[in-house]
């Protein structure tokens, strides 16, 4: 089966979601029924819809010709019968089982036998949901990604009655619609929504421990290459929906350790303040977002030393000398270390500082140190963190002072990150392409957690885990047992 643009695309709810869906397939150049109980939520689609437009049109995207046909392909309606001529009717409604099969009833009885049928779900069972959808061998998950217009990630989801043809169908449909369509079998959280889950739990559980949140943010947007940091979009995705998703992976997975959920993010929900839908959340919107807590830049050290071969530092010595500092090598000194001034600065492995007598201090982990606008540190004492302050001014960066934590922030949700992502590849719930094309263009992330921990390599990555582990007493960083099998492909 082939559904091309002289097919009718529904959509039923007329929400941001099913608004988005709408606007694609009419771009694409379907006719598309919109459909909604309410017509507020119609007029607020229709709104919304206008608004992309219009955007479009400023931006020179399309002009105003083609834009007001795009919105001429869109139908409104409060009717689910006005379904009937569609080849694929999706459905994008509050996330409850008992409404989503409801609806699939009511569509059964207008659409054809061979129209195809699809949930946005985004954590409910497509296997649970095809129980009591009429004609379960047409139906299967279709989840896009918010906003939809901008997110090219769709996941594909078969349960055990979906005929094969149809994803097959659905996949080339949704290239057609230049998105980026992967296959995942149904498990809970599907891929993105499992493996990001430590990308919002560890900044809870630093959060949790007292960690200022613009510090955890900032780390993780300059150091760690994200757009945004986890308690920032966790108030943008709204902690209603966050932590219930959350919830839902947790309970999904038989309370599996790796998924729990965090105490800070609970409180956060439980006060009914969702983030900025809200104006509160962990920061509160009615003011203008804190600023990082810098360490005030130090004296510019009077000695740098160097191993013959620095590995990873090398970039910051580079930094340094085109700064005008002098860097000496000294063959007792290990790549990933420096002596500033006869205090030793080393590379993080995931243990904490007051474990590593030698070190003074803990450099955090950075995507790219030579980019990072940011060293994040754990020092010994005062006169350390003054020299990481000194070290970090001639480099031409600022300075973030941790805790003593284990694996601190941007190693530790990193690390957690690609842990997350070889399970899903031990659980077979896709390939390795799969997980890191997800979550680039699911997530929004700027490198899948596979293709980060074959650049960080993996040996590597699972000592990392082990010493967090071990110094947590926590089992939730134990290592994917996919660790180490072999190398991500």
């Amino acid at each position: 089966m082939t559904i091309g643009t002289e097919s009718i695309i529904a959509v039923v709810g007329a929400g941001t979601m099913g608004a988005g869906i709408a606007l694609v397939a009419a771009q694409a150049g379907h006719s598309v029924r919109v459909i909604d109980t309410q017509e507020a939520a119609l007029e607020r689609g229709r709104q919304g819809i206008a608004r992309s437009l219009a955007s479009l049109v400023k931006r020179g995207t399309v002009d105003e010709a083609a834009a007001a046909a795009i919105a001429d392909r869109i139908g409104w309606s409060t009717d689910v019968a006005s379904a009937a001529p569609a080849a694929l009717a999706v459905e994008a409604v509050v996330e409850r089982m008992d409404v989503k099969t409801g609806l699939f009833r009511a569509l059964a009885e207008h659409v054809a036998p061979d129209a195809i049928l699809a949930s946005n779900t985004s954590s409910l069972s497509i296997e649970a949901m095809a129980e009591g959808v009429p004609g379960p061998e047409r139906f299967a998950g279709l989840h896009f990604f918010n906003p939809v217009p901008a997110m090219k990630l769709v996941e594909l989801i078969a349960s055990s009655r979906t005929a094969p043809g149809v994803i097959d169908t659905l996949e080339a449909l949704m290239r057609s619609w230049k998105k980026l369509p992967v296959r995942v079998r149904d498990v809970p959280g599907f891929i993105v929504n499992r493996v990001a889950r430590p990308y919002y739990g560890e900044g809870f559980a630093a959060l949790g421990e007292g960690i200022d949140p613009a510090l955890i943010d900032h780390a993780l947007e300059s150091a760690g290459g994200f757009r945004m940091g986890p308690l920032v979009l966790a108030d943008l995705i709204g902690h209603d929906i966050n932590y219930t998703v959350a919830c839902q992976v947790f309970e999904g997975y038989a309370g599996k350790t790796r998924f729990r959920t965090h105490a800070s993010q609970k409180a956060i929900y439980d006060s009914g303040q969702f983030g900025r839908k809200s104006g509160k959340g962990v920061y509160d919107y009615a003011a203008d977002l804190p600023a990082p807590p810098f360490v005030a830049p130090g004296a510019v050290p009077g000695s740098i030393e160097a191993g013959p071969d620095a590995g990873e530092i090398e970039p910051l010595i580079a930094l340094a000398e085109a700064a005008g500092g002098t860097v000496a090598r000294s063959a007792d000194i290990e790549p990933g270390a420096l002596r500033i001034d006869g205090k030793l600065l080393a590379m993080g492995d995931g243990r904490r500082l007051a474990d590593r007598a030698d070190v003074d201090i803990l450099l955090d982990a950075a995507r790219d140190l030579a980019a990072t606008p940011t060293l994040i540190v754990t020092t010994r004492d005062a006169e350390a963190l003054a020299l990481a302050a000194g070290f970090a001014k001639l480099v031409g960066k600022q300075l973030l002072a941790l805790p003593d934590r284990p694996g601190q922030v941007v190693l530790r949700t990193l690390a957690q990150l690609a842990n997350s992502g070889f399970d899903a590849l031990a659980d077979d719930i896709a390939d390795a392409a799969g997980v890191d094309t997800a979550m680039r263009f699911g997530a929004n992330h700027p490198q899948g957690p596979l293709d980060w921990a074959r650049g960080f390599g993996t040996a590597r990555l699972g000592s990392v885990l082990s010493n967090i582990a071990a110094a947590t007493g926590d089992a939730i960083y134990a290592p994917s047992p996919a660790i180490g099998m072999s190398e991500p492909a």
